[in-house]
């Protein structure tokens, strides 16, 4: 074990196959990577076990920064406590009625909505009003919330969600609410603390998913401080792409939704920046799913919400976009072909190649069949791979194709690198981007050895595999600034705007966001803030983001407006503008330095391996020690370190840099 002091810095990544950790030493950039099995029923013990597995005791920690994508899972399996909802009276069935879209517009045979989150039994209407100023109609009184009281006695939850109508514009009532009932029930979400935005539903379901959220939250929280008793210094990253107390995750754990990917989008943001790459798109390939996102000009596209589970997630996040074909994502041959996930064979069992009871063949089966996986060494220094029990899980698949084994593994990587193409397409062509101008930076488990067939197929010239590319997450959760977020309806007119209201109500906002900053040791002077106005012509639906400073300038942002209107649409009018919303981002810029990370030394036991691509079956293949890479390789190639495989397929050539980064390019013909 190391004898260093309390010098060390950890950031993990827990994702659904491995949970990965990088650990840097604050005064001399040492940095160790190791990778250890995700437990999905004992998430703290992992991240324990990846302490001990870069060498590191507890006592040695100085700050602990993590990236989950608990919460999303909970969500999307269904797997989310009893919650009830209390909205203003007449407006109970907010939910229930949700938005009258189909979820599929031509299956007739299934129901055009998913069920409630919250089912009519556990809804409460509240004798209450505020108009949509703020202003009270009906105020709130005593009488009322001990009807509520008694009510939510009689249901037996233990988390609330509060979402009042026109909250966001006057919290007044929801704080009193928070106030009374934060003796009756164990959890209670307010929405204006969640999502202090107009638009009822999406409000309201997000408040509602929060609350869900909070039993979740609190419990492994809890037992992380315990566990690992390091005070301010433990931290949680936010699908914003920056770091938060736990504190302010206690009472808005929904900002954990995507913080795995959007840790690893962080990191990518910073290799683009070092790079002077002007557009980049992030592909992280893990075991569970694929995570897409474009960065522009050294920034990541951000997104106000998404689809989590047919219902909307309505909050600022980063733009990523997931899809279910990750490593251990299951292989089905049905009546239209091969298929890949969205099912996944997770950490438990896993691959069948892993050899700890998976029968289903997966991607990673597929790559281990075609030779890129190497037998002789142990994934997170525990598990091996089986290449004859790959071979068994996919021979049926073969069989039944009437093709060999080689032949059915390559189509699986085919229709992998189809489906992830895909999803390459949803962030750049759907946003007005062209892909092929674009770097790709590949990481995670999977992303180095998919890449280079995936950027020949969507026609990417250029592919980046970091170093650390396995546990590139997991350093962003170290790298990326310490921030918060706060964004709020506004509804200003331009024309006409009272300049000292909306000042004021900025203002507040700034404060808003800083409070956990500096609740945290942060000094006022050391915080930085971006302020990002969402704009609509009056009547539009929907805003974009126009970024601007104090004090503010309105013919300039209206000059923004306009401009950037025309760059997404290709027209701009002379129409009146409403500033929507506003977003505030308080931060305090990393000064985290990280070297080149140590890892683990592989045995190899030979210099080549017996490897397929296509077109080019069971030849002698290269292997290369990535650590000792110092010239350019040509392929077909297999480039290794002890987490992770690059993939150099015929026609590429990969070289190295002095950073550690590889570049694969194809060979001029």
């Amino acid at each position: 074990m190391s004898d260093s002091g309390n010098q060390w810095e950890v950031g993990t990544d827990i994702g659904g196959t491995f949970t990965d950790i990088i650990a840097i030493r604050r005064d001399t950039a040492e940095a160790r990577i190791a990778k250890v099995p995700s437990r999905p029923q004992a998430p703290v013990q992992a991240m324990l076990e990846a302490i001990e597995a870069v060498g590191l005791r507890k006592s040695e920690v100085k700050r602990f920064v993590h990236g989950t994508t608990r919460v999303t899972n909970a969500i999307v399996e269904g797997r989310l406590p009893k919650v009830a909802l209390v909205a203003t009276e007449g407006f109970a069935d907010v939910l229930e009625i949700a938005r009258y879209r189909r979820r599929d517009l031509y299956r007739l045979d299934i129901p055009p909505k998913s069920p409630p989150l919250v089912p009519p039994e556990r809804c409460f209407g509240l004798a209450e009003r505020l108009d949509h100023e703020g202003r009270v109609l009906k105020a709130l009184d005593d009488a009322e919330i001990e009807r509520l009281v008694a009510w939510l006695k009689q249901t037996g939850v233990q988390s609330v969600a509060v979402a009042l109508l026109h909250a966001y514009a006057n919290p007044v009532h929801e704080k009193m609410l928070g106030e009374r009932l934060k003796d009756v029930v164990a959890h209670v979400s307010l929405s204006h603390e969640v999502n202090p935005e107009a638009r009822e539903y999406e409000r309201t379901s997000a408040t509602v998913f929060n609350a869900a959220a909070m039993p979740i939250a609190v419990e492994y929280l809890s037992e992380l401080e315990q566990r690992l008793p390091i005070g301010a210094g433990l931290q949680v990253f936010h699908s914003a792409g920056a770091m938060i107390p736990i504190s302010a995750v206690k009472r808005r754990p929904l900002v954990m939704a995507m913080s795995g990917p959007a840790a690893g989008v962080s990191a990518s943001v910073s290799i683009a920046r070092q790079l002077g790459t002007s557009r980049m798109l992030t592909f992280d390939m893990g075991g569970t799913t694929t995570d897409v996102c474009l960065i522009v000009d050294g920034q990541a596209e951000m997104a106000d919400g998404r689809m989590l589970g047919d219902k909307p997630l309505r909050q600022p996040m980063l733009a990523v976009h997931s899809i279910g074909a990750g490593g251990g994502s299951i292989v089905r041959n049905g009546s239209g072909g091969l298929t890949v996930g969205p099912e996944s064979a997770g950490s438990e069992p896993g691959p069948a190649c892993y050899v700890r009871g998976g029968t289903e063949p997966t991607i990673t089966d597929a790559n281990a069949v075609l030779g890129y996986l190497n037998p002789e060494t142990k994934l997170g220094d525990r598990i091996g791979i089986d290449i004859e029990a790959a071979k068994r899980v996919i021979e049926p698949i073969a069989r039944a194709l009437g093709l060999s084994l080689t032949e059915t593994a390559l189509g699986i990587i085919k229709v992998a690198n189809a489906t992830m193409a895909r999803a390459l397409r949803r962030v750049t062509v759907e946003r007005g981007i062209d892909g092929r101008d674009c770097t790709l930076l590949a990481f995670g488990g999977g992303g180095p050895m998919h890449a280079a067939g995936l950027a020949d197929l969507y026609g990417i010239a250029e592919v980046v595999v970091p170093s650390a590319s396995s546990a590139f997450s997991a350093l962003g959760c170290l790298t990326a600034d310490f921030s918060f977020l706060q964004q709020q309806t506004l509804r200003a007119a331009l024309d006409g705007i009272d300049l000292a209201r909306v000042s004021e109500r900025i203002e507040t906002l700034i404060d808003d966001a800083s409070a956990p900053l500096i609740a945290n040791g942060v000094a006022k002077a050391e915080i930085q803030r971006e302020l990002v106005a969402l704009m609509r012509y009056a009547a539009q639906n929907d805003a974009i983001p126009v970024p601007f400073t104090l004090p503010l300038d309105v013919a300039k942002l209206k000059v923004d407006f306009l401009a950037r209107h025309h760059e997404l649409f290709g027209y701009a009018t002379g129409e009146p503008c409403v500033i929507e919303s506003v977003r505030v981002q308080a931060r305090r810029p990393s000064t985290t330095v990280v070297s080149r990370p140590a890892t683990a030394v592989r045995a190899v036991s030979s210099g080549t391996r017996i490897c397929s691509f296509d077109g080019l079956h069971d030849i002698a293949t290269a292997i290369i020690d990535r650590a000792a890479l110092t010239d350019i390789v040509h392929g077909p190639a297999i480039i290794e370190d002890a987490w992770s495989t690059v993939v150099v397929p015929p026609g590429w050539q990969a070289r190295p840099d002095d950073g550690g980064n590889l570049f694969l390019t194809r060979r001029a013909a």
